[in-house]
């Protein structure tokens, strides 16, 4: 008998996963510098504690132009295969950053919000409705854009992207 239990039934999907995704990891914000950004320091982190290698991290403005202008650059470094962007996903009007990546996305993947708000409403209740973090492919390498707290950049990180990464980054070449 087949084991049919959810971790099961996509291991065959990964035996073509990537073992070490080189990243860049992009925090959108007006106030923070490299010294204070510890939602991207966070992602940097866990990404090389599991063999991931960091390209690059950079801080960028909250203005749609800017962070449209950074993920370009990342995506133009033949040598990245993924790009995490922290900050600018809630509802306020500085709030920009799924508006400036969106456009460069050639396939959503809904399901990485949909399952991240999720996560998040049992942390912190009903204010987890107003996160548009998301996550696509563009240019075959696989974009997350998630809120830059600390917690949220934790729970995204541990619960969905460190476990699919390198999976979705073998498949985002195939989709080229």
């Amino acid at each position: 008998m087949s084991d049919s239990s959810p971790a099961s039934a996509g291991h065959h999907h990964r035996r073509d996963a990537v073992a070490s995704v080189p990243t860049v990891v992009i925090t959108v914000s007006d106030t923070r510098t490299l010294e204070t950004d510890k939602g991207g320091a966070l992602v940097a982190e866990l990404l090389s504690s599991q063999g991931h290698e960091v390209r690059l991290r950079e801080i960028v403005p909250d203005d749609a132009d800017a962070i449209e202008a950074a993920l370009s650059r990342a995506l133009a470094d033949s040598g990245t295969r993924a790009v995490i962007l922290t900050g600018g996903t809630g509802v306020a009007p500085r709030d920009v950053t799924p508006e400036a990546v969106e456009p460069l996305l050639e396939r959503e993947i809904p399901g990485f919000g949909e399952l991240f708000r999720w996560l998040s409403y049992h942390e912190i209740g009903s204010a987890a409705l107003v996160s548009r973090a998301l996550a696509g492919i563009a240019e075959g390498r696989v974009v997350f854009v998630l809120p830059g707290s600390s917690g949220a950049v934790r729970l995204a990180m541990e619960k969905l992207i460190l476990p699919e990464l390198g999976h979705l980054a073998a498949e985002a070449v195939k989709a080229r």
